[in-house]
Protein backbone atom coordinates (compact mmCIF):
# COMPACT_ATOMS: atom_id res chain seq x y z
CA UNK A 1 0.00 0.00 0.00
CA UNK A 2 2.84 2.34 0.61
CA UNK A 3 4.25 1.92 -2.78
CA UNK A 4 0.72 2.95 -4.42
CA UNK A 5 0.75 5.92 -2.27
CA UNK A 6 3.93 7.00 -3.50
CA UNK A 7 2.88 5.97 -6.98
CA UNK A 8 -0.15 8.29 -6.85
CA UNK A 9 1.89 11.11 -5.28
CA UNK A 10 4.33 11.07 -8.04
CA UNK A 11 1.72 11.35 -10.79
CA UNK A 12 0.09 14.01 -8.70
CA UNK A 13 3.11 16.06 -9.22
CA UNK A 14 3.73 14.70 -12.37
CA UNK A 15 0.25 16.25 -13.70
CA UNK A 16 0.95 19.30 -11.79
CA UNK A 17 3.94 19.96 -13.29
CA UNK A 18 2.60 19.76 -16.75
CA UNK A 19 0.15 22.03 -15.87
CA UNK A 20 2.63 24.19 -15.11
CA UNK A 21 4.66 23.70 -18.07
CA UNK A 22 1.52 24.19 -20.01
CA UNK A 23 1.36 28.00 -18.33
CA UNK A 24 4.82 28.93 -18.37
CA UNK A 25 4.42 27.90 -22.66
CA UNK A 26 1.33 30.21 -23.04
CA UNK A 27 3.02 33.09 -21.50
CA UNK A 28 6.47 32.87 -23.10
CA UNK A 29 7.20 35.65 -24.79
CA UNK A 30 6.96 34.59 -28.72
CA UNK A 31 9.98 34.53 -31.23
CA UNK A 32 8.23 38.12 -32.08
CA UNK A 33 9.20 41.72 -32.74
CA UNK A 34 6.87 44.45 -32.17
CA UNK A 35 7.82 47.80 -33.29
CA UNK A 36 6.42 51.18 -33.39
CA UNK A 37 7.40 53.85 -36.40
CA UNK A 38 6.92 57.18 -34.76
CA UNK A 39 9.49 58.40 -37.18
CA UNK A 40 9.07 59.74 -41.14
CA UNK A 41 12.43 60.23 -41.99
CA UNK A 42 14.56 58.43 -44.71
CA UNK A 43 17.11 56.79 -42.74
CA UNK A 44 14.99 56.20 -39.80
CA UNK A 45 12.55 54.26 -41.49
CA UNK A 46 15.45 52.69 -43.62
CA UNK A 47 16.70 51.36 -40.23
CA UNK A 48 13.00 50.22 -38.96
CA UNK A 49 12.83 48.15 -42.21
CA UNK A 50 16.31 46.85 -42.44
CA UNK A 51 15.78 45.55 -38.52
CA UNK A 52 12.19 43.71 -39.44
CA UNK A 53 13.20 42.63 -42.84
CA UNK A 54 16.68 41.17 -40.47
CA UNK A 55 14.43 40.04 -38.03
CA UNK A 56 12.23 37.71 -40.24
CA UNK A 57 15.79 36.40 -41.41
CA UNK A 58 16.31 35.35 -38.18
CA UNK A 59 13.04 33.06 -38.21
CA UNK A 60 11.21 35.97 -35.86
CA UNK A 61 7.24 37.29 -36.53
CA UNK A 62 7.39 41.15 -37.36
CA UNK A 63 4.81 43.47 -36.63
CA UNK A 64 5.35 47.45 -37.24
CA UNK A 65 2.54 49.71 -36.13
CA UNK A 66 2.90 53.24 -38.10
CA UNK A 67 2.02 56.06 -35.97
CA UNK A 68 2.26 60.04 -36.31
CA UNK A 69 4.83 60.92 -38.35
CA UNK A 70 5.46 57.71 -39.76
CA UNK A 71 2.11 56.90 -40.84
CA UNK A 72 2.47 59.46 -44.22
CA UNK A 73 5.19 56.88 -45.33
CA UNK A 74 2.70 54.29 -46.35
CA UNK A 75 0.41 56.50 -48.24
CA UNK A 76 0.10 55.97 -52.26
CA UNK A 77 2.47 58.39 -54.13
CA UNK A 78 -0.73 59.47 -56.12
CA UNK A 79 -3.25 59.11 -52.94
CA UNK A 80 -7.07 60.51 -52.25
CA UNK A 81 -6.44 63.91 -53.32
CA UNK A 82 -10.32 64.51 -53.65
CA UNK A 83 -12.07 67.58 -52.23
CA UNK A 84 -13.70 65.69 -49.27
CA UNK A 85 -10.94 66.48 -46.77
CA UNK A 86 -11.49 69.40 -43.96
CA UNK A 87 -9.35 72.00 -44.10
CA UNK A 88 -6.48 70.56 -41.56
CA UNK A 89 -6.91 66.83 -43.52
CA UNK A 90 -6.05 68.97 -46.87
CA UNK A 91 -3.34 70.83 -45.30
CA UNK A 92 -1.76 67.57 -43.62
CA UNK A 93 -1.91 66.04 -46.93
CA UNK A 94 -0.20 68.72 -48.77
CA UNK A 95 2.48 69.62 -46.15
CA UNK A 96 3.53 66.21 -45.51
CA UNK A 97 5.55 63.37 -47.88
CA UNK A 98 3.44 61.38 -50.40
CA UNK A 99 5.01 57.93 -49.93
CA UNK A 100 8.48 56.27 -48.86
CA UNK A 101 10.51 57.94 -51.92
CA UNK A 102 9.68 61.50 -50.60
CA UNK A 103 11.19 60.89 -47.40
CA UNK A 104 14.03 63.40 -46.53
CA UNK A 105 16.94 62.60 -43.94
CA UNK A 106 17.10 63.28 -40.29
CA UNK A 107 20.48 65.15 -39.78
CA UNK A 108 21.77 66.78 -42.86
CA UNK A 109 18.69 67.05 -45.15
CA UNK A 110 20.47 70.32 -46.62
CA UNK A 111 17.56 71.67 -48.57
CA UNK A 112 16.89 67.93 -49.59
CA UNK A 113 20.70 67.83 -51.18
CA UNK A 114 21.77 65.19 -48.22
CA UNK A 115 18.73 63.41 -49.34
CA UNK A 116 19.75 63.32 -52.72
CA UNK A 117 23.27 61.91 -52.44
CA UNK A 118 22.40 59.81 -49.52
CA UNK A 119 19.92 58.08 -52.26
CA UNK A 120 22.74 58.41 -54.85
CA UNK A 121 25.44 56.82 -52.66
CA UNK A 122 22.67 54.19 -51.96
CA UNK A 123 21.95 52.97 -55.48
CA UNK A 124 25.87 53.13 -55.91
CA UNK A 125 27.04 50.87 -53.22
CA UNK A 126 23.45 48.68 -54.00
CA UNK A 127 21.66 48.99 -51.08
CA UNK A 128 18.04 48.71 -50.95
CA UNK A 129 15.71 52.23 -51.41
CA UNK A 130 13.10 52.56 -48.80
CA UNK A 131 10.55 51.85 -51.52
CA UNK A 132 12.28 47.97 -52.23
CA UNK A 133 12.94 47.48 -47.85
CA UNK A 134 8.78 48.03 -48.00
CA UNK A 135 8.23 45.47 -50.90
CA UNK A 136 10.94 42.95 -49.50
CA UNK A 137 8.97 43.17 -45.96
CA UNK A 138 5.75 42.40 -48.36
CA UNK A 139 7.23 39.52 -49.05
CA UNK A 140 8.54 38.81 -46.04
CA UNK A 141 5.11 38.88 -44.31
CA UNK A 142 6.09 41.64 -42.11
CA UNK A 143 2.78 42.77 -40.70
CA UNK A 144 2.06 46.68 -40.63
CA UNK A 145 -0.74 47.83 -38.58
CA UNK A 146 -1.16 52.07 -39.28
CA UNK A 147 -2.75 53.71 -36.40
CA UNK A 148 -6.34 55.00 -36.93
CA UNK A 149 -6.38 57.88 -35.01
CA UNK A 150 -2.83 59.46 -36.77
CA UNK A 151 -5.33 59.15 -40.13
CA UNK A 152 -8.19 60.98 -38.25
CA UNK A 153 -5.43 63.93 -37.10
CA UNK A 154 -4.35 63.63 -40.08
CA UNK A 155 -6.98 63.76 -42.52
CA UNK A 156 -5.83 60.87 -44.36
CA UNK A 157 -8.38 57.60 -45.52
CA UNK A 158 -7.64 54.47 -46.38
CA UNK A 159 -7.45 54.76 -49.84
CA UNK A 160 -4.44 57.28 -49.80
CA UNK A 161 -2.71 54.08 -48.19
CA UNK A 162 -0.30 51.79 -50.29
CA UNK A 163 -1.39 48.15 -51.18
CA UNK A 164 0.23 46.20 -49.00
CA UNK A 165 -0.57 42.40 -48.46
CA UNK A 166 -0.82 42.57 -44.83
CA UNK A 167 -1.60 45.59 -43.93
CA UNK A 168 -4.13 46.28 -41.15
CA UNK A 169 -5.51 49.70 -39.26
CA UNK A 170 -5.92 49.38 -35.71
CA UNK A 171 -5.23 51.77 -32.19
CA UNK A 172 -2.71 51.20 -29.73
CA UNK A 173 -4.71 48.37 -27.77
CA UNK A 174 -3.66 46.31 -30.65
CA UNK A 175 -0.34 47.28 -30.66
CA UNK A 176 0.11 46.47 -26.97
CA UNK A 177 -1.63 43.03 -27.03
CA UNK A 178 0.88 41.93 -30.03
CA UNK A 179 3.74 43.74 -28.13
CA UNK A 180 2.90 41.82 -25.32
CA UNK A 181 3.72 38.92 -26.62
CA UNK A 182 6.95 39.56 -28.23
CA UNK A 183 10.27 39.23 -27.28
CA UNK A 184 11.71 42.75 -28.61
CA UNK A 185 10.04 45.48 -28.93
CA UNK A 186 11.11 48.63 -30.57
CA UNK A 187 10.11 52.94 -30.92
CA UNK A 188 11.62 54.47 -33.91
Amino acid sequence: MDMEKRIEALENQMSQLQDTLVKIEKNADEQKLAMIVFSGDLDKALAAFIIATGAVAMGMEVVMFFTFWGTPLLRKKDGDTTGQKDMFGKMFGAMLPKGASKATLSKMNMGGAGTQMMKTLMKKKNVASLDEMIQLAAELEVKIYICEMSMDLMGFSRSEMIDYPDLGYAGVATFLSEAGTSRVQLFI
